[in-house]
């Protein structure tokens, strides 16, 4: 059997930092294929640009911010190719070729397309570059050749997308592209401080490198089950966004103890968040330790070697598609 090729990859927005909802949505899987597969991980800085456009003093800053993230939670640029998304320059020129035969209804019925255009209101997103972003996705993807994508549930849509693109171009064309199939975690969509999905784009996340302050200075306020306005209303942990998060980051015994008081008001969302920031910080406090190391390093130093290697890829796949299409 031919090895896997996995592709991913992760925007360099906001604040540029890694969020837990990354990490159950994608990273926690790029770790564990890292030994699978031949892994392909980029920093997709086009990406930002969908949404940043008006303002991209920070994109570069949060590159560097994204690396030392994908370093501390034990991404390897030995294991794996780690690049830079517009250091290959070919992704471009196919995302130019795949344009001129990917139908425009199939970009508008993407359900993220008006999902955020209504949760991003305070933004222009009315463009041509935030409608072609599932299709510049496909790209990235198709373009390493990729049959696995570790992604999050709410990325899943954009897979059927690009493998209803590369159908197309198989049938209009030839056969070049595997149909890329997603790879979930068992938590692939991780609710946010206001119980939205986690993201930086609406400022609701906890992220990698935050501090053991700033963690607590984060929860303590977060919303809660509606029904609990007092103390001793009884509330339904399913309907909050804090027992999903004590789902992921805290022990089985804690899980039926915060799940059973919660129903009976013996417990106040307070005491229950304290033992999600007990836990939370433990959880973190290894990717703290680590990314301090790397605090010190040169972006350059650690994405060249894999800018060189997702080139040479790239390079074959357009040369590929071009004798194709006969351009």
């Amino acid at each position: 059997m031919n090895p896997r090729i996995i592709m991913s990859g992760i925007r360099p927005t906001g604040t540029g930092a890694a969020h837990l909802g990354h990490w159950e949505g994608a990273l926690k899987n790029w770790l564990k294929l890292q030994d699978m597969g031949a892994c392909y991980y980029s920093i997709v800085d086009w990406h930002a640009l969908t949404t940043e456009y008006q303002d991209v003093k920070n994109i570069q800053s949060s590159v560097r911010q994204i690396l030392l993230d994908l370093l501390a939670v034990g991404i390897d640029p030995e294991k794996s190719v780690v690049y830079l998304q517009s250091a290959v320059k070919e992704i471009s020129e196919l995302f130019l070729l795949l344009g001129m035969m990917t139908p425009l209804g199939w970009l508008e019925r993407v359900p993220t397309f008006k999902e955020q255009q209504a949760q991003l209101g305070d933004r222009d997103i009315n463009t041509f570059g935030f409608l072609g972003y599932p299709l510049l996705q496909t790209v990235d993807i198709i373009i390493m050749k990729a049959d696995t994508v570790p992604v999050g549930e709410d990325q899943v849509y954009h897979l059927e997308l690009a493998r209803e693109i590369v159908r197309r171009f198989n049938n209009l064309y030839g056969d070049c592209f595997p149909e890329p199939q997603p790879f979930l975690t068992p938590i692939p969509k991780l609710p946010g401080l206001d119980g939205r999905k986690m993201s930086k784009s609406y400022g609701n996340a906890i992220y990698l490198n935050d501090s053991t302050a700033v963690l607590e200075e984060k929860i303590r306020p977060m919303v809660t089950d509606v029904r609990r306005k007092r103390r001793s209303d009884p509330g339904v942990p399913e309907d909050c966004p804090v027992f999903t998060l004590h789902q992921a980051y805290s022990n089985s015994e804690e899980i039926a103890m915060v799940s059973a008081e919660c129903r009976t008001a013996g417990i106040g969302c307070l005491d229950c968040k304290k033992i999600l920031i007990r836990n939370i910080n433990a959880f973190l406090e290894p990717f703290r330790q680590r990314r301090s190391r790397y605090e010190k390093i040169a972006v350059a130093d650690i994405l060249e070697p894999g800018n060189r290697r997702a080139v040479e890829q790239a390079r074959r796949t357009v040369s590929q598609v071009r004798e194709l299409m006969n351009v």
